[in-house]
């Protein structure tokens, strides 16, 4: 089901959550154009949506485990938000995260990024993928699996490792805590890949996209995402890359021309790649599809199954 974005917007008249624009200023990316209209409009719909989900999956929980005689306390509703690099799914994640913890009853809710299971630039390199970073082999993907079945068995306090944007890597020692939250927001590229085949019988082999409850797949045309990019780019040129710490400080003093040929290279390269070999066909797993246009701003909706 395909609704235009006025018809989704009537929607938001069901809810009662309000983010203001500093609010929505501190919890969008750079570049990211959304504001409050847009929260109202999109986001309040979208995070009632899940919110009804979260409910109906608890409750479900709460009878199944009645019935059996088990705790009667249900596992954690686990939220997927996947897409492309640079077409505003952390954004996406941060703010329905947020309209969450205000709803009714304000749920625990945890945000976690796939980032973290990243192997560590060290192993990448090793492995010789360096230049594959966000691809499915860069990932860690049985600490990113063991954390999810650890968080949806109820396990009162699990951990994943920090990744910095700063320093493009692990950070060594350092981790974010999850204890039994209400939901999980698990934000990445690749959480909506299908499960894996192998082994001399074929055997299936559980992927994280079996966990989730509800997901959303942020899209946009190829051509909108690769100029966010190399405009996400030049921003982060001016600010973050100046830290002294930065990865990639090297490039803070690139004019506009040769910043944004290398951030177009990149694109092409790697991003551009990973979206259309192993993001883009993952599309049609999700629950919601929120569909952008070239002014980052969402035009539609599909919901894909209820």
């Amino acid at each position: 089901m395909r609704l235009p974005r006025a018809a989704w917007a009537d929607l938001a008249a069901q809810t009662s959550v309000v983010l203001n624009q500093a609010t929505v200023e501190k919890l969008r990316g750079i570049g990211d154009p959304t504001n409050e209209r847009d929260v109202l409009e999109v986001y309040h719909p979208l995070a009632e949506l899940i919110g009804r989900f979260a409910t109906g999956t608890a409750q479900l929980g709460r009878d199944t485990g009645t019935f059996l005689g088990l705790p009667v306390a249900g596992p954690p509703f686990i939220l997927g938000i996947a897409g492309s690099v640079a077409v505003g799914k952390s954004t996406v994640a941060r703010l329905v995260a947020e309209l969450l913890r205000r709803s009714p009853g304000h749920p625990r809710v945890d945000l976690v990024t796939t980032d973290s299971f990243l192997l560590s630039n060290a192993d990448l390199a090793a492995r010789g993928l360096a230049d594959r970073k966000g691809f499915p082999t860069s990932y860690d993907m049985a600490a990113m699996l063991k954390f999810v079945v650890d968080v949806k068995t109820g396990l009162p306090e699990v951990s994943a490792p920090k990744y910095s944007h700063i320093i493009y890597d692990i950070v060594p020692g350092e981790t974010q805590i999850v204890e039994h939250p209400d939901i999980l927001v698990l934000e990445g590229l690749n959480i909506l890949q299908p499960p894996r085949w192998h082994g001399a019988d074929g055997d299936p082999v559980l992927s994280v996209s079996d966990f989730l409850d509800f997901s959303v797949y942020v899209d946009a045309d190829e051509a909108a995402i690769r100029s966010w990019f190399v405009e996400r780019f030049l921003a982060l040129r001016a600010t973050a890359f100046t830290d002294p710490s930065s990865f990639f400080r090297q490039y803070a003093g690139l004019d506009d021309a040769d910043a944004a040929h290398l951030a177009g290279q990149v694109w092409d390269d790697i991003n551009g790649l990973n979206l259309r070999e192993h993001i883009a066909p993952t599309q049609p797993r999700a629950t919601v599809i929120l569909r952008k246009g070239d002014d980052h701003r969402v035009e539609s909706v599909l919901i894909r199954r209820v």
